[in-house]
C-alpha cells in the first residue's frame, strides 16, 4: 500500500450479481463500454497500484421491476448488497458499500435502504441523479429523502440518462454531456422545490465534481431574485449559497482546474473527495485524472491530503 492511503469514494462494482447481468445481455446508461472483467483481485492490485487504501463501491443503476419480472431489480440490488457485505468481511477495511436500491416505488426503496444499513451494516446509499424521471423535488422521493435526512448517511449521487436522451444526448454517450448536466438538474430542481429545507440534515455526494453544478451556481442563485416557477419554495442566494458549500464532490474525471476551480468558488477543500471512477474510467484516464489532482495549485499540501483521505475518513468512520 502506498504512502498516500486515499479513500476513493466513486468506484464501481461489476462482480458477481452486475457480471451476470451483463452476460444476459445489459448494456450500460451512458454508452459506457467497459473492458475490465472486475473481480476482487484486480479491485485490489488497481488500488495498491493507485495508493489507494480502500475503495467504496456503487452499482449506480436506476432498476425497477419489469413487466415479466416484477421482482427484477429487488433481487438485484438484494444480490448486490449481499456481495457487498460478503466483500467487506473477506477484505476488512479495504472495501466498502453503497446500498444499491430498487426504484418500484418508495415502499420498496425504504426496505432495500434498511437491509443495507440497518442488517447488512453498508456505509451509505447510491441514488442516480434521476429515478426513471423522478428528481429530487418529486413526491415520489419525498419519503425516500425524509428517511434519509434522519439516518444522516452518505448519500452517493451518480448521474445517469436523463428522460429524452435520445434527442439530448446527440448521438454520443451521455457521459460527455448529459451526465453533468443531469447532476445539476437535480440539485437545482432540489434547490428550487425546498429538499433541503425540509432535509436539512442531507449528507449528498456529487460525482464528478457536481457536473455542471458549480459553474451554474451564481446563475442558480441569482434565479431566486428574478422569478421562481409557480409552486416553488421560498428561498434566497444565501440559501442556494448555503446548501452549495455544505454538499460534497468527488474528484472522479475532474481533477483538473476546469472542474476544481468553480468547485472550490462555491465550497471548500473539506468537502471534496477522492474518486477515480474505475473500472468506468480506464486506468489510462484515471492516471491522468490523478496527474491534474496533484498538479493543481488550488490546494495546499495539507488541503490535497484531506481530499485524498481525511474529508472520506470523516464520512466513513469505519475505514479511518
Amino acid at each position: 500500500m502506498g504512502p498516500r492511503n486515499r479513500i476513493d469514494v466513486h468506484a464501481h462494482y461489476l462482480g458477481g450479481t452486475v457480471e451476470s447481468l451483463f452476460r444476459s445481455g445489459f448494456t450500460l446508461a451512458g454508452g459506457y463500454k467497459i473492458a475490465v472483467r472486475w473481480t476482487p483481485e484486480a479491485a485490489l492490485a488497481f488500488m495498491d497500484r493507485h495508493e489507494i487504501a480502500a475503495q467504496i463501491l456503487s452499482a449506480p443503476w436506476p432498476f425497477a421491476g419489469r413487466p415479466d419480472d416484477p421482482a427484477f431489480a429487488t433481487r438485484f440490488c438484494r444480490g448486490v448488497n449481499r456481495e457487498y457485505a460478503e466483500l467487506i468481511a473477506k477484505h476488512p477495511g479495504r472495501f466498502g458499500g453503497f446500498t444499491a436500491v430498487p426504484l418500484d416505488d418508495p415502499e420498496t426503496m425504504l426496505a432495500e435502504i434498511a437491509y443495507g444499513l440497518d442488517q447488512l451494516g453498508l456505509d451509505g446509499v447510491v441514488l442516480t441523479s434521476n429515478s426513471l424521471g423522478h428528481y429530487f423535488g418529486d413526491p415520489f422521493y419525498e419519503p425516500v429523502l425524509a428517511d434519509l435526512n434522519e439516518r444522516r448517511v452518505p448519500v452517493f449521487l451518480h448521474p445517469t440518462d436523463c428522460p429524452h436522451v435520445d434527442v439530448l444526448g446527440l448521438g454520443r454517450p451521455s457521459s460527455v454531456c448529459e451526465y453533468p448536466f443531469d447532476t445539476a438538474r437535480n440539485i437545482v430542481n432540489a434547490l428550487y422545490t425546498g429538499v433541503f429545507q425540509r432535509y436539512p440534515d442531507l449528507k449528498l455526494i456529487l460525482a464528478h465534481c457536481g457536473g455542471g453544478l458549480p459553474t451554474l451556481g451564481g446563475r442558480v442563485a441569482e434565479h431566486t431574485t428574478m422569478g421562481m416557477g409557480p409552486g416553488d419554495a421560498g428561498i434566497d442566494p444565501q440559501h442556494v449559497a448555503h446548501v452549495l458549500h455544505r454538499l460534497y464532490y468527488d474528484t472522479a474525471l475532474a481533477g483538473t482546474a476546469h472542474s476544481l476551480l468553480p468547485t472550490l468558488q462555491v465550497t471548500d477543500a473539506d468537502h471534496v473527495l477522492f474518486g477515480t471512477d474505475w473500472p468506468a474510467a480506464p486506468e489510462a484516464t484515471v492516471d491522468r485524472n490523478n496527474t491534474g489532482l496533484l498538479d493543481f495549485e488550488g490546494f495546499s499540501g495539507d488541503q490535497l491530503a484531506s481530499v485524498e483521505r481525511h474529508n472520506a475518513a470523516r464520512l466513513f468512520p469505519r475505514l479511518a
